[in-house]
């Protein structure tokens, strides 16, 4: 570790306050914002008591719509590329510098730090890189086994001041099969996607896993105030991307990179605050340096949200960046999201979709039966957010707005540029060992290429 990058843990308890807060980061797969305190017809009941009881930000996006990058964003306070997280980690790609996890910065300032269940940010076994101290126990890595081990953690006291990451499966793919609360036949598919019976109950089934991961998150919260722990306890509850259907997890749209994000605790994130804000993940990690009162290290690239709770500010950027490298396959894009416009652009050869890296599931093989496969993909893509907020209609290949386009290209160049993006020196290479999908299949269950 390059402890230049860190003051010392005497240095930082100098400017901490006596009793620093707890942190507890709660997070899903594949839950986008899905779920009932965004308005959706998806029951979260203690989600949604979470929600009114602390800030909820509306318009919130991770740095990539596929799982590893993601969460390196969110970890690192980097773009995905900047961490060197490119593709899954479970497929061979890795951090560029583990000594930036957020878990290895909170420990070196004091922290306790505890892994429960979920994390995709490095291989199993390498866990201890990221900086946690210790991984709980769980029978399985299904919800409510995961919340039966950080309950367990929360009810023996836990040294104070802790980091608890405690991640969830849910609500990644395969879905349980609906029960009677979710019937399919009153069940509203996601926006791109058409009403017809296999997509609702496609559907229902994800909201049947929802209903596991918001009574598995209920219970830590249960557990954190019943313990006396909640009012010194910064919660960051969120989710790496959008659900597991077509046209969203590792889309760039807003369907895509659009997540959940509330918080609730120290610094203001109380009092069922909504902020319609633009965000980013990448704006988490300054947000707890600032809450927490620890110096931020350089290489953050966010914007802490104090003032948009504080009131101080309305806004704090007006762009957000996304980006795809690897998923099961490779399909290079980066995307720019302003207030107003969405400004896409897909790099490689590729004109078609790129099917492996859309999960199995019954929405997709609907597509499937119905052409997608054969429905050519644009090399840049531009949407007008206010009068097409499902970014379906194209302007650029309507050779629409081409000042808007001029501009959102150049402040994408400059921004790839700036994040020393590897996209600008060709394709990426994936690094040796990795196993990656032929662009050209149909599933990421069929075999892979390990890359020598």
């Amino acid at each position: 570790m390059n402890r230049r990058e860190f003051l010392s843990t005497s240095a930082a308890q100098a400017l901490a306050p006596q009793r620093r807060p707890n942190v507890l980061y709660l997070h899903s797969h594949d839950t986008g914002r899905y779920i009932q305190p965004y308005g959706h017809p998806v029951p979260t009941p203690n989600l949604q008591k979470f929600a009114e009881q602390g800030v909820l930000f509306r318009r919130a996006f991770s740095g990539a719509p596929t799982c590893s990058p993601s969460r390196a964003a969110l970890l690192t306070g980097q773009t995905a590329h900047g961490s060197g997280m490119l593709g899954l980690a479970h497929r061979g790609f890795s951090l560029s510098h583990p000594e930036r996890h957020l878990a290895n910065y909170l420990q070196s300032h004091g922290y306790d730090t505890t892994l429960c269940n979920v994390q995709h940010e490095t291989k199993a076994g390498t866990v201890p890189s990221l900086g946690y101290q210790r991984v709980l126990k769980t029978a399985s890595n299904r919800g409510p086994d995961a919340a039966a081990a950080a309950v367990e953690y929360l009810n023996s006291k836990p040294k104070a001041p802790f980091f608890l990451s405690c991640g969830f499966f849910e609500t990644h793919r395969e879905y349980p099969v609906s029960g009677p609360r979710e019937d399919p036949r009153y069940t509203l598919p996601p926006a791109p996607l058409p009403d017809i019976s296999a997509v609702r109950q496609d559907m229902a089934n994800f909201k049947a896993a929802a209903r596991v991961l918001d009574d598995s998150m209920g219970s830590i919260l249960q557990a954190l105030a019943r313990n006396g722990l909640e009012e010194n306890t910064l919660v960051v509850l969120t989710t790496d991307h959008g659900i597991a259907f077509p046209a969203m997890k590792c889309n760039l749209t807003d369907h895509g990179i659009g997540v959940m994000l509330m918080m609730r605790g120290p610094g203001g994130f109380l009092g069922g605050k909504v902020s319609d804000a633009l965000v980013s993940h990448l704006d988490v990690y300054p947000t707890l340096c600032e809450t927490l009162e620890l110096p931020k290290p350089a290489w953050l690239e966010g914007r802490s949200l104090a003032p948009l709770v504080k009131g101080s500010a309305s806004s704090i950027r007006d762009e957000v960046f996304a980006e795809v490298s690897y998923h099961a396959a490779y399909e290079p894009k980066r995307a720019l999201r302003t207030e107003r416009y969405k400004y896409i652009r897909n790099f490689g050869d590729r004109t078609l979709p790129v099917l492996p890296n859309c999960d199995d599931g019954l929405s997709k093989s609907y597509w499937l039966e119905q052409g997608w496969k054969d429905r050519p993909i644009a090399r840049e893509e531009l949407y007008d957010l206010v009068f097409d907020p499902n970014e379906t209609n194209n302007l650029a290949t309507r050779r629409e707005r081409p000042a808007e386009l001029a501009q959102l290209s150049s402040r994408m160049d400059r921004w790839m540029k700036d994040t020393d993006d590897p996209l600008l020196r060709g394709p990426v290479a994936a690094p040796h060992g990795a196993q990656v999908n032929d662009p050209a299949g149909l599933s990421p269950r069929e075999p892979v290429t390990v890359l020598p």
